[in-house]
């Protein structure tokens, strides 16, 4: 869990500033449980600059509760949390301090948004709260409020979140929260996980991840893990101290973030199953007169027209491939032969396995078939679901190449190739993307394809 705030104060000498406002954001790594927001009395003048920056004046917060009557609510709802905030040392020193004034010895773990901006953000331009937001599309109202400033850090974070492929900030979570014994039940778990489409991460008890996932219903995957007989479901009982998930809304997302963590992260147990989610895959070999069509196991060093789950799946659509497009069966294997292929008695082979068709013509016909294995359009955006109400996903393809995906409220977030990159979480492009993007396409699974002629200037309707 983590506590999302933004703090308000007077201003004036170091370690001497009192609190004017502050508002508090719980959040669950997908979305905001509880909040807390109030002026505070702090007993003390706001320096005039301060006023002019905020807006806040002594005459408002005459009636305002004191910080000890609301630090009750402030330790409830930052109990087990990690303080996140932009500039978190700022904030966190605060309420120390306040604390400290009154006995009490708060101390948790912080993020701070500035830093990890810089980390996963780097092409930014500036880092303060104000300008970055508004370079990535993110609404901010009242700003040099508490209330404005922390819930545009809410957003600010999700997108972070979204952009941490690696789980950093996971893994921290969990190695700050690590002091619990793992339960011997599994109720408290469960009960956080949700019913929806997503990817989820469980961790051991030192915060590495040791399974990754992916459900069209998170919580009921989770549980057959839990309660499961086989080989791998003993072995993450064995191992499991917490489950951390995301909400993708878009099942694609969430069979690419799968495949692209797991290839990132290696997971012990992912790794001992040698998971791979297209096995097989389909190339054009050129280094023969008459380009080869090839069925063979995938090896990264390789690219390929397509790829399959299985074998026989991947047999069948070769069968296919050759018989609609009057290919050579001879040509089709990775070594030549002087003989005429069957298919000159069906009638299907235009005779390039005994030299007449020409090598030329032949060597057309298979490109134009590896062509319409490709996406329709060079560049483009796929929009479908998002993760709430309101909110829409987007994957982006440029030049034939996957780039990521990203999630957008308001047209305007994506309505220029800038903005469309700093929304975007990037990720390799391999022949299971294309195969799974390719997949959803033909099967028209999504909201809308949008060709992007000129990234400078796009319309979304």
């Amino acid at each position: 869990m983590y506590a999302i705030l933004d703090i308000e104060t007077t201003g004036g000498k170091y370690n001497e500033e009192g609190v004017t406002e502050i508002a508090i954001y719980r959040h669950n790594g997908f979305k905001v449980v509880d909040q807390f927001i109030s002026l505070v009395n702090p007993q003390q003048e706001i320096q005039p600059y301060v006023q002019k920056l905020t807006g806040i004046n002594s005459k408002m917060l005459r009636n305002a509760p004191r910080f000890f009557e609301v630090a009750k609510r402030i330790i409830e709802i930052t109990k087990d949390c990690i303080i996140v905030a932009h500039n978190a040392d700022f904030d966190y020193r605060i309420l120390r301090k306040e604390f400290e004034s009154l006995g009490y010895n708060y101390k948790k773990d912080s993020i701070c948004t500035v830093t990890l901006s810089k980390y996963l953000l780097p092409e930014m331009e500036s880092y303060k709260l104000g300008n970055l937001v508004r370079s990535l599309g993110i609404p901010l109202s009242n700003r040099h409020r508490a209330q404005g400033d922390a819930f545009a850090t809410v957003k600010l974070f999700e997108l972070l979140l979204e952009k941490d492929s690696s789980k950093g900030i996971l893994k921290s979570q969990i190695k700050a929260l690590n002091g619990k014994q793992v339960s011997s039940k599994y109720l408290k778990i469960l009960e956080e996980l949700p019913n929806c489409s997503g990817i989820y991460y469980l961790h051991n008890i030192a915060g590495e991840i040791i399974y990754i996932g992916k459900s069209n219903n998170i919580k009921k995957r989770v549980r057959n893990h839990l309660t499961g007989k086989s080989r791998k479901a003993l072995k993450i009982q064995k191992s499991l101290h917490k489950v951390n998930f995301e909400i993708t809304g878009s099942e694609l997302i969430a069979l690419l973030k799968e495949q692209n963590e797991i290839k990132k992260n290696r997971p012990r147990i992912n790794k001992e199953g040698r998971y791979r989610l297209y096995p097989m895959g389909i190339r054009i070999d050129i280094n023969t007169d008459y380009h080869q069509l090839v069925l063979e196991q995938v090896r990264k060093d390789r690219e390929y027209i397509t790829v399959f789950k299985n074998g026989r799946l991947a047999k069948h659509i070769l069968d296919q491939w050759i018989a609609s497009n009057k290919l050579c069966r001879n040509h089709s294997s990775p070594e030549e032969t002087d003989v005429s292929c069957v298919s000159l008695n069906k009638n299907e082979c235009k005779e390039s396995c005994i030299g007449k068709e020409k090598k030329t013509e032949y060597n057309k016909r298979l490109a134009k078939l590896a062509n319409q294995s490709s996406y329709p359009f060079d560049n483009f955006l796929m929009i479908g679901k998002g993760r709430k109400d309101g909110e829409s996903s987007f994957i982006y393809i440029e030049n034939q190449v996957y780039m990521g995906y990203g999630y957008f409220e308001l047209n305007h977030q994506i309505n220029t190739s800038e903005k469309i990159l700093s929304r975007i979480t990037e990720m390799q492009d391999n022949s299971d993307c294309q195969a799974l993007i390719l997949s959803f396409i033909k099967r028209e699974k999504y909201l809308k394809l949008i060709p992007l002629k000129n990234t400078n200037d796009i319309t979304i309707n």
